[in-house]
């Protein structure tokens, strides 16, 4: 496909989203970001009542005018989905990324509103799906991605999906610098998402230990577990995660061998993980568990998201 201008997608001075991080994005993040000539999404989820959700777009929006998104986990785990997605669609939210699931009715209803929807994937055959179903992008999530990443480099997954798809794809993972982001745009795509390095910033609301754990530890120390959502997830290799080690559990493995109580021990475990990782993020203990990428290698301070994102826009 020919080159697409991310203004075809979001309007912003550069082709940059702050990526939606479980726990971690939030208004102030979001509102500086657009101050910074950048984009930024919040998980739906971040917000424990739909009143806080649609006090934070507001916030957001009565600041400025700029692009907003919000994430939606669009499969059965996530029980608020229904009602998030009515806010998202009355609040006339920009963009909509979808993870998890089938996007399949949030863009039957978003698209005609305006709103645009992109689609989290990690391979090429669901990349096609999605954009049979009317997505707007894909936002290819690659091995190098923090939290839920992919199996596939971002040198080989971005000019494959380049090349086979119609649609604009934004690459998620493993950018940490300007340099970074010209080379996923050198690849083919027409945005990054980026999130791992904006934890180690000012606004955002974790506890000092864990903006501190990205600057002391680097790519290497990045390893991924089955043992906190169900899903492989990646996270820094403290000396608690070493102790518990990384693979799966009696719960998981019982999991796939039952297909009947497979829905709902997938619910449990993914609660059960999210409480685990909420408490890591807002209080260091033994038992710490910290998401992130391996772009961490390239945080060397904790900064400002305005500091952060003019780093990543320089020369661009």
């Amino acid at each position: 496909m020919n080159s697409t201008d991310h203004r075809s997608l979001f309007d912003t001075d550069f082709p940059i989203i702050m990526a939606p991080m479980f726990l971690i994005s939030n208004a102030t993040m979001v509102k500086s970001a657009l101050d910074h000539g950048i984009t930024g999404a919040i998980p739906a989820l971040n917000y424990r009542t739909d009143a806080e959700f649609r006090a934070a777009i507001d916030e957001i929006r009565a600041y400025s005018s700029k692009p907003l998104g919000i994430n939606l986990i669009v499969n059965k785990s996530n029980l608020k989905y229904k009602k998030q997605l009515e806010t998202c669609l009355e609040k006339k939210v920009d963009f909509i990324i979808t993870s998890l699931g089938s996007p399949k009715e949030c863009i039957e209803r978003a698209k005609p509103l305006g709103i645009k929807v992109f689609c989290d994937v990690i391979d090429l055959k669901y990349a096609l799906k999605v954009q049979e179903q009317g997505a707007d992008a894909v936002i290819a999530v690659n091995a190098e991605a923090g939290g839920h990443a992919g199996n596939v480099p971002q040198k080989e997954l971005v000019p494959m999906l380049k090349e086979k798809l119609s649609i604009p794809v934004i690459s998620a993972g493993g950018v940490s610098s300007s340099q970074d982001v010209k080379n996923a745009l050198e690849l083919g795509a027409t945005a990054v998402s980026v999130g791992s390095i904006f934890i180690a910033s000012e606004e955002a609301p974790v506890s000092q230990e864990y903006k501190q754990a990205l600057v002391d530890y680097g790519a290497k120390d990045i390893v991924r577990t089955t043992k906190m959502s169900g899903s492989h997830l990646t996270v820094i290799n403290t000396p608690y995660v070493q102790s518990i080690g990384t693979e799966a559990s009696w719960l998981e493995r019982l999991m796939h061998k039952n297909r009947r109580l497979k829905k709902y021990i997938k619910m449990f475990i993914a609660f059960r993980g999210m409480k685990a990782i909420e408490k890591s993020a807002n209080k260091a203990t033994y038992k710490t568990v910290w998401v992130a990428g391996p772009s961490i290698e390239g945080v060397q301070s904790i900064d400002s998201v305005g500091t952060i994102a003019d780093r990543l826009t320089q020369d661009l």
